[in-house]
C-alpha cells in the first residue's frame, strides 16, 4: 500500500504499467496521429468501500496533500516542492536529495535558502540568484552558501545576468546593475511616467509678459531660475557621465514590460496610456461579513465596456541617452480591415450598408496564458530582439524583430486566423548561439515547432495532427524539448527534437498526463505526472530517455486507495457534424454488462467548465468531486458520459474555434451525438438522460435546455454565464468579438435570449461572490423566466462561495440537489 506521509519514505525506482521510458527515432515529418480505437482502456477498478457523496465532497485533504511547483535546485541533485498542511490553506517547503534517496522538510528558518520559480542561473552555473521577501539572494550551487544581496522594503525584481557579468534587477520604474561579488549596485535607468521637464520657459501669454516686463520680483525670479539652469547644463557637460540615465515615457502612461539588453547598454520599453479598467457600477455586494454589514467588492469591467487599447514601443539607447518610437506599420495586416464581413453582415440585420475602410489597428503585446516568459526577447548577444505582438481585434499575431535604426521592425512571422488567434501556444524564443528564433505556431492546424533565421525562410520542426507546448532549449542548441499528445489526444508525453536533423525523440512513455522540467545540468527530468486513477506525484528519469522511471513521493492517502471508484473508460463518439470524433469518458454502471439490451439504462452527460479545457484525457482530472461522484452515480445504475465537446482543448485549431460566433450550437449538436452513443453502445434509454456543468458547463446547460429541449429531461446549471455581454473581454471577445461590433454573435451565443424554450426542469446553481460569472448574471436570467412563467426551474444560491467553491457544506448541498434533480427526473 502506499505511504501517505511523503516524509518517511525513501524514494525508489518504480516500473509502473507501462511506464518503462522508451527513446523511438521518428523524422518529425512523418508523424501522422494513429486512427484511435473506439474504447481505450483505463486502469482497473479498485478498493473495497464504496464511496458516499458526504466523503467526495469532503475537504479534499483526505485524498491526499499532492506535491506543488517542484523545482530543481542549482546543483542537478535536489528538488524543492511545497505540499499543503493538513486542515490549513499554508504549503510547507520540502526538499528531495536525489544522491542519498530522502525527502525532508525545510524549516521556517531556512526559507531564505530555497530558490523559487524566479530564479535565474549565473553564466558558469555556479549558483543561483532568486528573491525572498521581496529581496535578493544568491545560493552557491557546489557549497550551498547563502548570502543575502539586497536589504530593503521595497520588492525588487530580478532580470538577468548581463554579458559583463552583473546583474541586472529592477525596483519600481527604475532599473540597476549589481555585483553579485561584492554586492556594490549602480542605478541604471530610471524611467518616468511625466512629460520630459522643458526646462525654464519664456512667458507665452499676455498676462504672463506683462507680469515679466512690469513686476521686478518676476523679473528677477526668472533670472535666478535661467542662471541655476545654466549651471547645471555647464556642470553635465564638463564632467564625463556614462550616459543619461532619466527617460520620460509621458504624463498619464504606464508600463507595460521593460526589457534590458544583455549589453545593458539599452532597453524595449512597451507604455500604454493608463485608464481606468472599471467604472464605479462593476461592483460585487459581499452580503456575509465578520462585521455583519454588505462590503461592496470592486469587480472586472464587462466585455461590453470595454473599448479598444494600444500600446506604444519605445527603444532606448542608454549610451547615447537617445530614445525612439518604434512603428510597427510595415507589419503586413497592420491597417486591414479584418472585421469587414462580420460588421457588413450586422449592419446589413439592422436596414444599413458598411463601407470597409483601411485603418490602423490597436496592437500590444501578446497574452499568452500558459507561459511566463517575457513577450520581449533579446539574442544571447544583445544584437537582435524579438516581440511577439497581437491586434485588439485577436484575429493576427506577429513575431518581429527591432531593425537596427532602432525605430522600424521587420516581420518575421504573421499568424492570421479568421476565428482568432490561440491565448496558447504562443511561446518563442532565440537559440542560444544563432540568431535564429524558434516559435509555435497554429498555422497547420495544430501547434507545431518552427525554426527561423532572421533572414531565411522558417523551417518545421514537428508535424502532425497533434499540440506541441512547453519548450525548452539545450544551451548547445541541439535540442528542444516539448510535451505533446501524439500517441493519443489524451496522452501527453516528453518529447525532444534534434534541432538540425529533426529526428524527435520520445523520452517518456507513462501513458498519462505528464509535465517535465529539465535539471540545470541537462542531464535529468523532472516528471510530473498522473492517470485518471491516481493524483500528481513526482517522478525523475535521464534526460536522453530509456532509463527507468525513479518515484520521488508518495502522497496518496490509504483512505483514497480503498475507496471503490468506477474507472472511466476514453470512448470515440462518431461526429455526425465532423470527420473527427469526439472523445469522451465513460463510466458504465458496476453491474452493467457488455452487450445487455432493451434500452432500460438512465444516464447524464457532464460538460467540463472553461470552454478551451481538455477533460476526456488518461490524467488525473481537476474534476476530482465530479470523478468521485460519477463514480457513485455509476455504482447505482447510472451511465455517465464527460465530453470534450468542440471548442475543447488538445484537438487542434478547428474544434477549439468551431464555436466562433456561435457559442453553444457545435457542443450541444456533440451532447445529441453522445446521447445516441449511449443509446446505441450503453443501453442507454434516450429518455431518460440529464445534463449538468459549471461556468461554461452550466452555459451549456442552459443552452441545452432553451435550444434542444427534447435532448435531456433535466439538468443543473452551476455558476453558468447567462448574457456573454456581461462577461470578460479577455476571453469573450476572442470568440464573439465585440458586442458593439457583432451584436448577432452575442444575442445568438447568450442563454438568456433563448429562455423561451425551457420545457423541463432545470436547477440553477449561483454562488453570491463570484468574481467571474457575476451573480446578477443568474439574477437577470431569473426575472426572465419568471417574467416567461415558466414553472420547472429552481434556484440555489450560496451566499459566500467564489466561481470555484471553497466550503465541503456549500460543495455537498450543491451536490445532494444534483443527485436529487437526476433521482426526480430521469426514470
Amino acid at each position: 500500500m502506499l505511504k501517505q506521509s511523503i516524509l518517511a519514505v525513501a524514494i525508489s525506482t518504480l516500473m509502473l504499467t507501462g511506464c518503462q521510458s522508451t527513446s523511438q527515432s521518428t523524422n518529425s515529418k512523418n508523424f501522422e496521429s494513429t486512427t484511435p480505437t473506439s474504447i481505450v482502456q483505463t486502469p482497473l477498478d479498485f478498493g473495497g468501500e464504496n464511496i458516499t457523496l458526504e466523503q467526495a465532497m469532503a475537504d479534499p485533504d483526505w485524498l491526499g496533500r499532492q506535491p506543488e511547483s517542484a523545482l530543481w535546485g542549482a546543483d542537478s541533485n535536489s528538488i524543492v516542492f511545497k505540499q499543503k498542511r493538513e486542515g490549513s490553506v499554508v504549503r510547507d517547503l520540502y526538499k528531495v536529495t536525489l544522491s542519498d534517496n530522502m525527502v525532508s522538510s525545510i524549516p521556517l528558518s531556512k526559507l531564505h535558502t530555497v530558490v523559487n520559480r524566479d530564479a535565474i542561473s549565473s553564466p558558469d552555473g555556479q549558483f543561483q540568484v532568486y528573491t525572498f521577501e521581496g529581496n535578493i539572494f544568491t545560493k552557491n550551487g557546489i557549497t550551498a552558501e547563502v548570502r543575502q544581496l539586497t536589504f530593503g522594503s521595497e520588492n525588487v525584481r530580478i532580470d538577468q545576468f548581463l554579458s559583463n557579468g552583473l546583474l541586472a534587477y529592477s525596483k519600481g520604474t527604475s532599473f540597476f546593475t549589481l555585483d553579485v561579488n561584492t554586492g556594490i549596485s549602480k542605478e541604471l535607468v530610471n524611467l518616468h511616467l511625466v512629460d520630459a521637464p522643458k526646462g525654464v520657459q519664456e512667458p507665452q501669454t499676455l498676462l504672463s509678459k506683462n507680469q515679466l516686463r512690469l513686476i521686478k520680483y518676476i523679473q528677477v525670479q526668472h533670472k535666478n531660475a535661467k542662471d541655476r539652469e545654466a549651471y547645471k547644463n555647464e556642470v553635465a557637460a564638463q564632467n564625463d557621465f556614462q550616459f543619461k540615465n532619466d527617460f520620460y515615457l509621458g504624463k498619464g502612461k504606464e508600463l507595460v514590460a521593460v526589457s534590458l539588453s544583455p549589453s545593458g547598454k539599452a532597453l524595449v520599453v512597451a507604455f500604454k496610456d493608463k485608464k481606468a479598467e472599471r467604472s464605479e457600477h462593476d461592483i460585487m455586494p459581499h452580503y456575509v461579513n465578520s462585521d455583519g454589514n454588505i462590503h461592496p467588492k470592486a469587480v472586472r469591467q464587462r466585455v461590453a465596456e470595454s473599448t479598444p487599447q494600444n500600446t506604444d514601443f519605445m527603444f532606448i539607447d542608454l549610451e547615447a541617452g537617445e530614445q525612439k518610437s518604434i512603428d510597427l506599420s510595415s507589419m503586413p495586416g497592420f491597417d486591414e480591415d479584418v472585421l469587414a464581413a462580420v460588421k457588413a453582415e450586422n449592419a446589413k440585420a439592422k436596414g444599413e450598408k458598411y463601407e470597409s475602410k483601411k485603418a490602423p489597428r490597436s496592437i500590444n503585446l501578446i497574452e499568452d496564458w500558459a507561459w511566463r516568459e517575457g513577450v520581449i526577447q533579446w539574442s544571447s548577444d544583445g544584437s537582435k530582439v524579438a516581440m511577439m505582438l497581437e491586434a485588439w481585434d485577436n484575429k493576427d499575431r506577429w513575431l518581429v524583430t527591432l531593425n537596427a535604426d532602432g525605430k522600424s521592425v521587420t516581420t518575421q512571422h504573421r499568424l492570421h486566423d479568421d476565428a482568432w488567434v490561440n491565448y496558447n501556444f504562443n511561446q518563442f524564443g532565440w537559440l542560444h548561439n544563432s540568431s535564429t528564433l524558434y516559435y509555435l505556431s497554429e498555422e497547420t492546424g495544430y501547434s507545431q515547432l518552427y525554426l527561423k533565421p532572421v533572414n531565411s525562410k522558417a523551417k518545421r520542426l514537428t508535424d502532425g495532427k497533434f499540440e506541441v507546448s512547453d519548450l525548452t532549449v539545450t544551451k548547445d542548441d541541439q535540442y528542444i524539448y516539448f510535451k505533446s499528445n501524439q500517441k493519443h489526444p489524451g496522452i501527453y508525453e516528453v518529447y525532444r527534437v534534434n534541432t538540425v536533423t529533426g529526428d524527435v525523440n520520445q523520452l517518456t512513455d507513462l501513458n498519462g498526463m505528464t509535465d517535465y522540467k529539465l535539471s540545470p545540468d541537462e542531464q535529468n527530468l523532472l516528471l510530473t505526472h498522473s492517470t485518471i486513477m491516481l493524483p500528481t506525484e513526482l517522478y525523475v528519469t535521464s534526460a536522453k530517455g530509456g532509463d527507468k522511471v525513479k518515484r520521488l513521493t508518495y502522497t496518496v492517502s490509504d483512505d483514497f486507495l480503498n475507496k471503490k471508484l468506477i474507472a472511466p473508460k476514453i470512448v470515440a463518439v462518431k461526429s455526425s457534424h465532423t470527420d473527427a470524433p469526439i472523445y469522451a469518458k465513460v463510466y458504465y454502471p458496476a453491474d452493467y454488462k457488455e452487450g445487455e439490451s432493451g434500452k432500460t439504462r438512465k444516464a447524464v452527460i457532464f460538460n467540463h467548465g472553461a470552454g478551451y479545457l481538455q477533460n476526456s484525457h488518461f490524467g488525473w482530472s481537476g474534476y476530482f468531486r465530479e470523478f468521485m461522484f460519477h463514480s457513485l452515480l455509476a455504482q447505482e445504475g447510472y451511465v455517465v458520459m464527460d465530453m470534450d465537446y468542440r471548442a475543447s482543448k488538445g484537438y487542434g485549431r478547428d474544434w477549439r474555434t468551431a464555436i466562433y460566433r456561435q457559442m453553444g450550437t457545435p457542443e450541444i449538436q456533440d451532447l445529441a451525438d453522445g446521447v445516441t452513443w449511449m443509446a446505441e453502445n450503453a443501453n442507454v434509454n434516450v429518455n431518460s438522460v440529464g445534463t449538468y456543468g459549471g461556468s461554461y458547463g452550466g452555459f451549456m446547460t442552459f443552452m441545452a435546455l432553451f435550444t434542444q429541449p427534447d435532448l435531456f429531461q433535466a439538468g443543473a446549471a452551476l455558476r453558468p454565464v447567462a448574457d456573454w455581454n456581461y462577461y470578460n473581454h479577455g476571453y469573450t471577445s476572442n470568440i464573439l468579438n465585440l458586442p458593439d461590433v457583432d451584436p448577432i454573435a452575442y444575442e445568438r451565443s447568450s442563454p438568456i435570449f433563448h429562455a423561451e424554450g425551457l420545457k423541463k426542469p432545470l436547477l440553477i446553481n449561483a454562488p453570491m461572490v463570484d468574481d467571474n460569472v457575476f451573480f446578477q448574471g443568474v439574477v437577470r436570467l431569473v426575472q426572465r423566466l419568471i417574467e416567461l412563467e415558466k414553472t420547472d426551474f429552481e434556484t440555489a444560491i450560496f451566499p459566500v462561495e467564489p466561481h470555484g467553491f471553497v466550503q465541503p457544506s456549500s460543495w455537498l448541498d450543491e451536490y445532494r440537489r444534483i443527485h436529487k434533480l437526476f433521482e426526480e427526473n430521469l426514470k
